[in-house]
């Protein structure tokens, strides 16, 4: 007997569907074609095992089992439930009627339980819009995969519930999640807040900019003077989620496993902070079999990199692509995958190996050059990625006794949102351009006019500080944001003259 059963295979963040042909006939061996890979090929026994515990039995006959499109790669042991249902409704020991209106997914334990597996939401989005009635999942998955509506999702703990659900012996509950509420609900809650944060009003100043133009940024300044502690706060000021920017993130970290069995939908901005000896395939994506990587992690987040020259080079160089096209490109020699990587990058580090040099009370012990050799450890081209850069001072003690509050991450959001929409209508007709931080060089040219005062004092900066030429555009994107948050239609001086202050690694001898 020919049946046919319905799995999905997951590619980048897209899924494709897989038709799982199975022919039980007259005739010994069990055959499985249509490029499996080893954990794939392995299901027979895990398979053989969890049908005779729970009593039934593996045909002994003819098995073919035919994994179509036979030119796309099947991967993991998440087809192990398909598989089974299809060699029992092949070899009539289960109803066959229902196999076509769901798609199954699943690995198998050897006693029969249903074990949870990657990429459920990508199929789940799939089903759906190839018009399948439902869903069949591990229950630690349910809730992940019901975020998508129009599509019945039922979570099982063994093959028995899928079985006697086929044979019409019982039924399954769905699951079910309010996409909406869970999301309007859990949108604003952060366990951090800049209220928490005492003095550095230049460093929240900066990082407002940044969170309002979508500005990457890098903070120097000695150990301990609140670079992380800043860093972390940051995505309480970036305007929340979209719905849209919701789910396309929880399709990242679906891919790469990282949902819990609580979690449905990411409703916050990712924060990734990869430790400095990381490589450069864990950090922008990729292995035998591509897996998305930090950068893609923190799509529609913040990308955290403390002590910044510490990277091996190699990994920083990685990145400079991504920034610029906001998606990263694996290929491998049969395929492509693409995935995501709109971040903003935070950066850190210290201004010498010892970390004092400018600093106001301790003395630097690095010899002559050894502050510039260190800063060179950051290559230009990444340098010229990033917008703005802010010294960051120690916290003298009387303003951490005795300073008053400070403003709370919900205020400076509020001023944040209202730039970000700003720049959304002013950007409407250019695709792919949704703030000042992503203009090309001819946007500049037609939102970045500066009147004759500005252009003097860009002129006098650019001349008197030393200023690069590579700050000159940076300075421009960076001012045009400055007068967003000012809700001014022209650049003024005075954000201009802001704007200046954010270039530090530009002067000329700031190393010495």
């Amino acid at each position: 007997m020919l049946v046919k059963t319905f799995g999905s295979a997951v590619q980048g963040i897209k899924a494709t569907t897989i038709t799982i042909e199975v022919s039980v006939s007259k005739g010994i061996n069990f055959f499985l074609v249509g490029l499996p890979d080893s954990a794939v090929k392995e299901s027979q026994q895990r398979i053989t095992s969890a049908l005779e515990t729970n009593g039934f039995k593996f045909p002994k006959h003819r098995v073919v089992i035919n994994m179509a499109p036979a030119d796309i790669r099947k991967e993991g042991a998440a087809y192990d439930l398909p598989l089974a249902v299809g060699i029992l409704a092949a070899s009539e020991q289960m109803n066959a009627d229902l196999l076509a209106e769901y798609v199954v997914m699943g690995e198998l334990s050897l006693d029969g339980t249903v074990q949870p597996i990657k990429g459920v939401l990508p199929i789940a989005i799939q089903a759906r819009e190839e018009g399948f009635k439902g869903f069949i999942v591990p229950k630690q998955n349910a809730r992940e995969a019901a975020v998508v509506n129009n599509l019945d999702v039922f979570g099982v703990e063994n093959i028995k519930e899928v079985i006697d659900f086929f044979n019409g012996k019982s039924t399954l509950e769905p699951t079910i999640v309010n996409t909406r509420d869970e999301f309007f609900t859990h949108a604003n809650s952060y366990d951090v807040d800049f209220l928490d944060v005492k003095g550095q009003e230049n460093v929240k100043r900066s990082l407002e900019v940044a969170a309002a133009g979508g500005h990457n940024i890098i903070m120097i300044g000695p150990p301990g003077a609140g670079k992380t502690m800043l860093a972390k706060r940051l995505p309480t000021i970036i305007p929340p989620l979209a719905l849209r920017e919701a789910l396309e993130t929880t399709k990242i970290h679906s891919v790469a496993g990282k949902i819990d069995r609580e979690t449905s939908l990411m409703t916050r901005r990712p924060f990734r902070s990869p430790h400095h000896t990381i490589s450069d395939v864990a950090l922008v994506g990729g292995g035998q079999y591509p897996q998305p990587g930090e950068i893609s992690l923190a799509h529609n987040g913040v990308l955290f990199l403390d002590e910044l020259p510490e990277f091996k080079r190699t990994v920083l160089e990685v990145m400079r692509q991504p920034l610029e096209d906001r998606v990263i490109t694996i290929s491998r020699a049969k395929f492509t995958v693409e995935y995501p990587a709109s971040f903003m990058l935070v950066a850190s580090m210290n201004p010498c190996p010892c970390g004092y040099y400018n600093h106001p009370e301790k003395e630097c012990v690095c010899s002559p050059g050894v502050v510039q050799k260190y800063l060179n450890k950051i290559s230009g081209p990444l340098l010229d990625r990033i917008d703005i850069h802010v010294e960051v001072i120690p916290v003298p003690f009387e303003k951490l006794s005795g300073a008053p509050p400070s403003e709370s991450s919900e205020i400076i959001r509020q001023r944040v949102v209202k730039a970000r929409q700003i720049q959304e209508e002013r950007f409407v007709e250019w695709k792919g351009v949704y703030c000042n931080a992503q203009m090309t060089s001819k946007l500049i040219r037609k939102f970045c006019i500066l009147d004759d005062a500005g252009t003097a004092l860009l002129k006098t900066a650019m001349e008197r500080l030393g200023l690069s030429a590579r700050a000159y555009d940076r300075i421009l994107k960076v001012s045009r944001t400055i007068a967003d948050l000012d809700c001014s239609e022209s650049i003024q001086s005075q954000h201009i003259a802001e704007a200046i202050q954010y270039r530090s690694l530009d002067r000329e001898n700031w190393a010495g």
